[in-house]
């Protein structure tokens, strides 16, 4: 009998570290859990046929002992208990700026994917707590998973001005406007670029007499990885976040972190400097620091505290949720 169905899909509607996230668990846990055998499936994209017909069909045929949904786009039948995995609940924390579908499906299908699971696996506290708040869930049937960074031996971005960078999508809760001015509200004197991945859509502009504003273009992850080794800082504003992936893969280069307190997980919080979301001129103030080097001993105690957080410890931990409610 087969122990654990695992949803490998890398749908449409997911972001770049949902995708990764799904890879790195299905290539891993067969690994590190040789006891559970474990299976892998899925088909179709999000809200299609393949979802929500031929899905729970091929989990009613192989009769699973357990499920493993690692997103929040689930069949609204799953025919075999299962866990599902909620990276976040943003669309609830900031409604006015969810779409009226992206709306009604968290308060509607995730819920109900949700209160019947087994348990929710999810990356931090925070997101814990939305659970409780949101849907009701018995923190029993909660499991913090930590996500982990395997950074490979790269070579970091030469340039001949320095530069901060922003690594992310362009939502409204990333709060990229109070990035921007804050690296504006630098000392004229002060020679910085500031580097954000994806593309000029528009909506920012930014100048300095001794920097500017750069788009890096759509960029492979070890394209974006080596920008962030580069980079005197990683700086991040987000409102809210599930766990934000590129805050560890910078801390576990060695690059300073700086961002707000509302964004950073627990389990990076001594590791990173903080600032009050929306608080420009403090952001301000920590990038003037970490130009002048204060932020460098801090960034390497970091790195070398962080070692354990490794994508075969979050494999393993996952790997602790199936036995516990097999």
């Amino acid at each position: 009998m087969i122990d654990v169905a695992f949803d490998t899909r890398e749908t449409s509607h997911m972001s770049v570290g949902m995708r990764q996230y799904v890879s790195e668990l299905a290539r891993r846990i067969p690994r590190v859990a040789p006891d559970l055998k474990f299976t892998t499936f899925g088909s179709g994209d999000n809200f299609d046929w393949g979802e929500h017909v031929a899905m729970p069909l091929e989990i009613a045929r192989s009769r699973p002992r357990l499920v493993h949904i690692p997103s929040q786009f689930a069949p609204f039948v799953i025919p075999a208990p299962y866990v599902i995995t909620i990276h976040d609940l943003i669309d609830l924390n900031f409604p006015q700026w969810t779409k009226p579908k992206a709306r009604w499906y968290f308060r509607g299908a995730v819920r109900h994917a949700a209160r019947h699971a087994r348990c929710v696996i999810t990356d931090d506290g925070a997101t814990a707590d939305d659970l409780v708040r949101f849907y009701g869930l018995d923190p029993q049937r909660i499991a913090v998973v930590p996500l982990g960074v395997d950074v490979p031996d790269i070579e970091p971005i030469q340039r001949t001005v320095p530069y901060v960078i922003y690594a992310g999508n362009r939502r409204p809760h990333k709060d990229l406007r109070t990035i921007v001015e804050g690296w504006r509200a630098l000392d004229a004197r002060t020679e910085l670029d500031l580097v954000m991945t994806g593309t000029d859509e528009g909506g920012l502009h930014g100048a300095r007499e001794r920097g500017g504003l750069i788009f890096t273009g759509d960029l492979a992850h070890s394209d974006v990885l080596r920008w962030i080794k580069g980079a005197r800082a990683l700086v991040h504003a987000a409102l809210r976040e599930g766990f934000g992936l590129p805050l560890l893969e910078a801390v576990r280069m060695g690059t300073p972190v700086i961002c707000a307190e509302t964004s950073v997980p627990s389990i990076l919080r001594e590791h990173v400097e903080t600032f009050a979301p929306g608080d420009s001129a403090s952001l301000a103030r920590a990038i003037e620091r970490t130009l002048r080097g204060e932020l460098r001993e801090r960034a390497e105690r970091a790195q070398r505290e962080t070692a354990a957080l490794t994508w075969d410890r979050c494999a393993a931990l996952t790997a602790d949720v199936y036995r516990r409610f097999l």
